[in-house]
């Protein structure tokens, strides 16, 4: 027999999993300001292997509208600088000899209009996703009653589930409102 507690962490661990996706996801969206983040998604072949930019350089942030990258070999200067530039990142690195430096130029309008779009389409799959795990777990209860669960224990368990939602709702919606107001933000 199915045990409704058990029910329930099951949904909740899912629903937390689709907001630490989600902050992940508005981490990698570009809003004006400097962030080593931006650079995650970006891989360079060292030696064989694609690492993270990471992986082969120093990245830091000495102000807020710049990214500097400091090749720990000086062979990975025009690999990085190709990664950066193949990229979607749609930013033009500088190379000096002695570090790389993307200038993250500030949003036009257009562009930040776009970028909110697209956190709220980010913000939509992962509410999918709670409301999935929610669904999940009402059909486990239904189905853990037809195997001797009591009737009252599968409705508190779906109460409570509704409560785990709408916590984990809310939690996505005040994410996307500071992530909304740090792209609008000139």
């Amino acid at each position: 027999m199915a045990d409704s507690k058990a029910i329930i962490k099951s949904a909740e661990e899912k629903m937390e999993m689709a907001v630490a996706f989600l902050e992940e996801s508005l981490a990698h969206i570009r809003a004006g300001k400097a962030d080593v983040r931006l650079l995650d998604g970006i891989k360079v072949d060292s030696y064989g292997s694609m690492v993270p930019i990471n992986n082969v350089a120093a990245v830091t942030t000495p102000d807020a509208r710049s990214i500097t990258i400091k090749p720990w070999d000086k062979s990975m200067f025009k690999v990085i600088e190709k990664a950066i530039i193949d990229s979607d990142l749609g930013i033009m690195p500088e190379n000096n000899g002695e570090l790389i430096r993307i200038g993250i130029p500030p949003l036009t309008e257009e562009r930040r209009r776009q970028l909110a779009k697209q956190c709220k389409a980010e913000g939509e799959t992962a509410k999918v996703s709670i409301r999935n795990a929610r669904r999940d777990g009402i059909d486990a209860l239904k189905k853990a009653v037809k195997e001797g669960l009591p009737e009252d224990e599968q409705k508190d368990g779906e109460t409570k589930l509704q409560k785990i939602h709408d916590k984990y709702v809310k939690q996505l919606d005040d994410l996307l409102a500071r992530k909304d107001k740090e792209i609008m933000t000139v």
